[in-house]
């Protein structure tokens, strides 16, 4: 069951060509802890090749171009759309319903634009930072901000009420607080991953705490949560992630 739902869980997450049938997903909409059993590989698939580009050595900017590349090829485009659509819904003053009515709007607006701005701002901002860390903090860093990411989707899933049917709906309906232990449990390994330094745990708390910030927002702004919630929490996440870890592999 578990693996299944693993498979479901890399086919929603990512773009690898596996967990697409029906059987997949309904195991992992059920089964929480596989966006966090996920992230370990996806997590290793963007930081092998950024901590090659960090061990040449390649400039600065060529390993944040590199991270950015590696995340659009390992993850698709599907969760930054949520941060555009996010974005436009935060640009409107008016009722949640109003917010959830822009949300299917396929027209880009200022707001969207601004939101994906600052999301590849700052993934940029942090393959900067990460190209002076030595290659296998860098890897081990980058790995626990993808768990940190996936695991706020995982409280995201179990906390998260959808206000209609939907992506949302479909996750958020067959998983509850109760189911919260497992991917807190399967994140803990990721606190090795670069070594006697903080910097994993900075991930892991930065991941959750932007995932978690999306969610506080979507229930105040949209009344509840919908796909590209998970989307935008999943982005905002790493982002968060990446800077609060490097900031801790600075300070230690």
């Amino acid at each position: 069951m578990v693996l299944t739902a693993l498979r479901g869980a890399l086919g929603f997450l990512s773009r690898l060509p596996v967990g697409r049938d029906r059987r997949a997903w309904e195991a992992f909409r059920t089964t929480p802890v596989a966006f966090v059993l996920a992230a370990y590989p996806l997590g290793a698939l963007v930081a092998l090749p950024v901590a090659l580009a960090a061990a040449l050595p390649a400039p600065a900017p060529v390993v944040a171009f590199v991270l950015l590349v590696a995340l659009v090829l390992v993850t698709g485009v599907n969760h930054a759309d949520g941060v555009a659509d996010l974005g436009d819904a935060a640009s409107v003053h008016g009722s949640p319903a109003d917010r959830r009515a822009v949300l299917k709007d396929t027209t880009v607006g200022v707001g969207a634009v601004l939101a994906l701005a600052l999301v590849v701002a700052g993934l940029a901002l942090a393959g900067l930072a990460l190209a002076g860390l030595p290659p296998l903090a860098l890897f081990g860093l980058v790995v626990a901000g993808e768990v940190g990411a996936k695991l706020a989707l995982a409280c995201v899933a179990c906390l998260g009420e959808a206000p209609h049917d939907g992506l949302g709906a479909a996750v958020t309906s067959r998983a509850d607080a109760s189911q919260l232990p497992g991917p807190t449990l399967a994140a803990l390994p990721a606190l090795a991953l670069t070594g006697p330094s903080p910097a994993a745990l900075g991930a892991l708390a930065g991941g959750l705490a932007g995932g978690l910030a999306v969610l506080w927002w979507a229930r105040r702004a949209l009344g509840g949560v919908n796909g590209d919630v998970f989307g935008a929490a999943n982005e905002v996440g790493r982002v968060c992630a990446l800077h609060l870890g490097v900031v801790l592999w600075t300070l230690w």
